[in-house]
């Protein structure tokens, strides 16, 4: 793949480097919502992707209000990882029977080569379609689509599908697979460059060492981070008593003013999807 397509496309000269760095999971619980907020309006994240299906998204919904200059996206949902706090569809469970488990709410990330196994991709329209619907609706203006704990949707259908939605609406799609970003581009529909970073992959005591090296060996072209801020208290302790570091971690870094500096003495530029929703919507 040429890494300079993208760069083409957005209209900017072949060696600018350029990053997202998406805050997922908005939505999801108070101390995600408020560490995504200020990571947004006093920190250096430049995006985020909003989950409706949780119990906290009416929160993050309001602050999207509130703030209408916040870029997001929908962050399409079929997965459910915490044990005790569960959320399900959008879309009446009736309607999509091959998305929930026999309590009525989606399965758990370990459970998701099952699910891929067995749903509907008709059903799966449905959901995506009311995930989406449930922010129209609302007066809000999302900038793209990703997904929650399936990269590109986990099957090429589901892909195929969030494409159409995303031209439907409009808006941008977020791309993992390398061959499936290549083919986007051709069709002059501009992606990421490279392997998405999810944050994570990073071991909480390593990342600001290593944030600082990726950011100062980011290539030109277009790379994007999938980031989740996190409050770290009480809350985030109780829903993830293994991993909250990891979160807590991410705000604590993009917060930083030595990432601010970084960011500006390597020239690097941050954009959100609204640069590359410009194009897909074209």
């Amino acid at each position: 793949m040429n890494q300079y397509q993208t760069n083409r496309l957005l209209g900017y000269p072949a060696d600018t480097r350029l990053l997202i760095i998406n805050a997922d999971d908005f939505g999801m619980c108070h101390a995600n919502n408020e560490a995504i907020h200020r990571s947004l309006t006093e920190g250096v994240v430049s995006s985020t992707s909003l989950m409706t299906t949780c119990p906290w998204a009416p929160h993050a919904m309001q602050i999207l209000r509130e703030h209408p200059e916040i870029p997001f996206g929908v962050h399409l949902t079929m997965i459910c990882e915490f044990g005790s706090y569960r959320w399900g569809p959008v879309a009446s469970k009736s309607d999509v029977p091959s998305l929930v488990d026999s309590s009525g709410y989606f399965v758990s990330k370990d459970l998701r080569g099952d699910l891929l196994d067995r749903v509907n991709l008709d059903e799966v329209e449905v959901e995506f379609r009311a995930q989406i619907g449930m922010v129209l609706d609302a007066q809000l203006a999302p900038t793209h689509l990703d997904w929650h704990c399936l990269a590109d949707g986990g099957r090429v259908d589901i892909f195929e599908l969030t494409v159409r939605l995303a031209r439907e609406d409009g808006l941008a799609l977020r791309v993992h697979d390398r061959v499936m970003a290549q083919a986007c581009q051709e069709q002059g529909l501009p992606c990421n460059d490279f392997d998405l970073l999810d944050s994570y992959s990073l071991m909480p005591a390593e990342k600001p060492v290593r944030y600082a090296r990726l950011l100062r060996g980011l290539p030109a072209g277009l790379t994007e981070w999938a980031v989740h801020p996190g409050l770290g208290n009480a809350e985030s302790q109780a829903l993830e008593p293994d991993s909250w570091q990891i979160r807590r971690a991410d705000f604590d870094y993009f917060m930083s003013q030595g990432a601010k500096a970084i960011l500006d003495e390597e020239g690097i530029m941050l954009l959100d999807y609204r640069a590359l929703q410009k194009v897909w919507a074209a």
